[in-house]
């Protein structure tokens, strides 16, 4: 028999922690081995105790959930990060996918949708909650094919889809903000999108990146 996946929460409400204990411990192919109430709590321990999967709520205090997901993925690159919120902006979710988590899951989703977030992050797949995906990709479609997109457009592309800001973009390729901006402006019309989160969204989707 397999071993149960180990489990850290990391949430900052002892009412949230409690539900979520219960119900994952009442699967037998689930174990949560550890608690945090913050992102910091949760790097002290990680030292003592591993884990195969976190469940990080977004909105924890001090350092916040996707500081705190880049964090625990520099230090041990093969745990499994589920974020958890009570928000579906796309913004939030693309920030926390980028961050290097795993999963999303919204708190207001039915019990077993996070189960399944859980068991496919730790089986390395990729889990979005679908109200989040159908939130986030509706009406996103893949760009039509035009002008394609310069190597220089592809690097700052690249960056944007890392989460970087136009300040750190400049000093990682070594130009101007203001040449960032006119590279961001071309990829905005090129891929037929509104901001650079759509941007980015779109570059996945079609292959870009």
């Amino acid at each position: 028999m397999r071993e149960p996946i180990r489990i850290l929460i990391v949430e900052d409400h002892a009412f949230t922690r409690d539900g979520l204990r219960a119900s994952l411990n009442l699967e037998a192919d689930l174990r949560v081995v550890a608690e945090a109430r913050s992102g910091e709590e949760a790097l002290e321990v990680l030292r003592g105790q591993a884990a195969d999967v976190a469940i990080v709520d977004i909105g924890l205090p001090g350092m916040d959930g996707i500081q705190a997901a880049r964090e625990l993925k520099r230090r041990w690159p093969e745990l499994r990060i589920v974020m958890l919120t009570a928000h579906d902006l796309r913004e939030e979710v693309f920030a926390s996918l980028a961050s290097g988590a795993d999963a999303y899951c919204l708190k207001s989703a039915r019990p077993d949708l996070l189960l399944l977030a859980v068991r496919a992050a730790a089986a390395g797949s990729a889990y979005l909650d679908p109200q989040v995906a159908h939130h986030v990709l509706g009406g996103v479609r893949a760009p039509d094919a035009g002008a394609p997109l310069t190597p220089r457009e592809l690097d700052v592309l690249r960056l944007i889809a890392d989460g970087l800001a136009n300040k750190e973009i400049a000093a990682a390729l070594e130009i101007s903000v203001s040449t960032v901006k006119l590279h961001v402006q071309e990829i905005l019309v090129k891929l037929q999108a509104a901001d650079r989160t759509q941007a980015a969204v779109k570059a996945l989707r079609a292959g870009l990146l």
